[in-house]
Formats: structure tokens, sequence, C-alpha cells
């Protein structure tokens, strides 16, 4: 016998899970049974959300300020059509600010027995991983009067990357490179143990680059010709303790010398040096040993990616020691550090010799344009105090740099947009003048 009236509703509402029911549905059948039945029944026909299935494709690793595509496919295993607004949940940094609302959410139809894919392009503000998190489907009923939901996870990991914007400077370093090796018309003569050439005496040449035996067979003068030794050692060493999480502009000191690293990096190999990295801070935060010219820089940024700065103070005596057994032969070192007096005079400064008695060390630190900025204030009482605490800032710095200048360490203090191709521009100097 046909159900009709109130027995047909209640069948209906039967087949609904408990908690899909609104909890005023009594009052709307005492005030409106035929919206209610209709509301019931729309409910009753919305597709299934607990057979689903979820499947992820698409980008794995972005560069910090780009753009990945990760993909959902929704499969329906039911018999019903379904119409359903699915929210794909990321954290807060995973994009712009303002953009997650209209980023996320995604309107999808997927017949009975199909699947459908959807795309939620990210656009991160961070590094690091960042993690999927769960997957909310709402299916609707075909008139849109009723709902079932479900959240359901899909995991999926996106790395960001260091985003390497000291990339421009990369060309005009390895140009200044050909020239050191001489595969320019420009010879330069450095102190390197590498012999390259001959070639005819030049008025300006350095005499003690004659070749006198050359000469005498010649019947012309003939200068000796240098290339920079190759395969030579180079450590890169990122301080992550707390003077790396002071921020420059609008990113953390530790983003600044990473970028520095890696043209450093990029240069190097393309030099025919090995290039290894090391992050510490009280303990080794990250290493790279032993990569390949070709796996260096990815190895690099791979590393990196998930570095932040720990809120401790560097234990200088544990990161030579490190340094020490990283290196056990004659290297070049490079520190990306701060020139604050306190932890270079309190912790490095009793251990650098150490260091220097063996290896050739460079000390790379971000400065902040906004000091320099206040020594130019002027014209009212802050202004002058401002003033006077920015230059006291910069001579704490330079009396800093002349410390580790006497114990023999090359310093290199400058800008973030200046620090990469300033420690390139050293590397080059250095390996001009035979010192790696």
């Amino acid at each position: 016998m046909a159900l009709t009236g109130r027995a047909a509703l209640l069948a209906a509402l039967g087949s609904i899970p408990v908690g899909l029911l609104e909890p005023s549905w009594t009052g709307m059948l005492a005030v409106n049974g035929p919206i209610a039945l209709a509301c019931a029944l729309d409910g009753a026909l919305a597709a299934p959300v607990r057979g689903l299935v979820l499947a992820r494709s698409g980008d794995t690793s972005v560069r910090l300020g780009e753009g990945a595509d990760v993909h959902l496919t929704v499969t329906n295993p039911s018999s019903r059509k379904l119409r359903a607004r699915v929210r794909d949940a990321w954290p807060p940094s995973s994009w712009l600010p303002g953009t997650e609302t209209a980023a996320s959410r995604h309107e999808l139809v997927v017949p009975a027995g199909e699947r459908r894919r959807l795309t939620t392009r990210l656009l991160p503000t961070r590094r690091g991983d960042r993690r999927a998190d769960r997957v909310t489907i709402r299916s609707y009923g075909p008139l849109g009067l009723w709902a079932r939901q479900r959240s359901q996870a899909a995991p999926w990991t996106v790395r960001v990357l260091p985003p390497f914007t000291s990339r421009k400077h990369l060309p005009s370093r390895l140009a200044r490179l050909r020239e050191l090796d001489g595969r320019t018309s420009v010879l330069t003569r450095g102190e390197g143990t590498e012999f390259d050439s001959l070639r005819d005496y030049v008025p300006g040449d350095d005499t003690r680059s004659i070749d006198w035996r050359a000469t005498a067979r010649q019947n012309k003068v003939a200068v000796r010709t240098w290339r920079p030794e190759r395969d030579r050692h180079i450590l890169i060493c990122l301080d992550t303790g707390r003077t790396s999480a002071g921020r420059v502009g609008d990113a953390p000191r530790l983003d600044s010398a990473m970028d520095a690293a890696l043209l450093l990096a990029a240069l190097a190999t393309r030099a025919g040096d090995r290039v290894d990295l090391l992050a510490h801070d009280r303990r080794p935060r990250a290493q790279v040993q032993g990569r390949s010219a070709a796996d260096t820089l990815p190895s690099f940024v791979d590393a990196m990616a998930t570095l932040e700065p720990e809120l401790v103070e560097t234990d200088a005596r544990t990161l030579v020691s490190t340094i020490l057994r990283s290196a056990p032969r004659r290297s070049l070192v490079v520190l990306l550090t701060s020139l604050d007096a306190a932890p270079i005079e309190e912790g490095l400064l009793r251990v650098l010799p150490r260091l220097t008695q063996r290896h050739t060390v460079v000390l790379a630190s971000v400065a902040d344009p906004h000091v320099a900025a206040m020594t130019n204030s002027r014209g009212t009482v802050d202004a002058v105090y401002e003033a006077a605490a920015g230059t006291q800032t910069q001579s704490q710095r330079r009396r800093t740099a002349d410390q580790l200048t006497r114990h023999g360490v090359h310093v290199v203090d400058a800008t973030p947009d200046t620090l990469a191709p300033a420690l390139a521009d050293a590397y080059l100097a250095l390996k001009a003048a035979g010192r790696l």
C-alpha cells in the first residue's frame, strides 16, 4: 500500500542520517508540511558523501613567489549524481592574504559512476612544506534545499623553495670567471699555481711573469699566464641562530643569507670547485656534502627550503668543531652570520684562530639599509637621536669587522640587495689572487 501524508514524510526522513537533519525540522513540519517534505526528499536524493574517493596529483615543489597547481580528483561510485561544493583546505600561508576563499572553494558536478578533477592554485607566501588539510564536500539534492556534508583527509605536500632572486647576477659573474680562466681575449695574471699558456709581452705586464727560456727560444719576450686552480673545496655555513631571525625589510636575515649562498654555489660549481653546505646554531640543522656539480644547487635549494631561524644563541665552539670535521683539508669557509658585537666577541672570536689556521675564512653579514638612512636624519630632536643611534650602530659594526680582519678574516658587509653579488665578487677576488 502506498504511503501518503505524514507516513510518506517519515519514510523519506528515515533514509537520511539523523545527524544531517536540522534541529528545527519538527517545527517546519508543523508550519509547512509540503516544504518540509520537499526538503526531506531533496536531501534523500543528494548523492552520499561517505563513499566518495579522493585522489591528489600536481606540483610537489614551487619557488617562493610562483604558483603551484594541485589537482583533486573526486570519484562518485554511487548511483546518484553528485552536486557539491568543495572546500580544499590548506594552511593560510598557502595563498596571498585575502585570496584564500576564492582559491580554495569549488563547485563540482559528478555524474553517477564517474570522476571529475578540480584544481587548487597555491601562491605560497613562506618557504617550507605546505601540507593539505581536510577536504570538505557538501552534497546537495536536485533542488539545493538540503545537503549532506563530510570532511575527508587527502594528503599532499608542496615544498616551497627559496626564490633565488640573485640569479640575475650570475651571467655577469660568469663572464668575469671566464676572463680569469683565459677563455676570452682578456687574460688576467693571477698568483695561482696552474700554468695556462704563453703570450707576447705588452707594455704594462708584470716583469715577474716573463718566461726567460721561452723568450730565448723565440727571440721575443714571452710572458706566462695562469688560470685559477680548480677543484678547490668551499664550505658555506649558514648561521640559523637567534640573530638570523631579525627581519631586514620584508624578510628575515636568514633568507638573504640563503640567496647569497645560492649565488656563490652556482658560481663556484661553474668554476670547477666543490661546494658543501652546513646550517648550524647549537647543532647542525642541515648538511649537504659530496654532491656532483649538477646536483649541488638542487640539493642546496631542497635543504634550505625547510630551514627556519631558531631562537637560541649559536654555539660558536660547536660550529667551529663541526666545520673542522666537515673540511679536514684546506678550504674556503664562508660564514653567513651577524656582525653584532656581542655574539662575535663572546663567541666566534674566542675560537676563530682554530679556523683561520687551517682555512681561508670569509664572513658575510646582512646590513640593514634603514640604519644608513637613520644617520642622515635631521631637523627635529627625535631625528637627531635617531641619527646618533644609527651612527653608533655603524661604528660598532666597523669595529667588529676590524677585529675579524685582524684575525685574517675577509669581511663582506652589505644590504640584502647587494650581499649576494658582493660575496660573489669576494670569491672571484680570492680566486684571481690564488688564495683558494
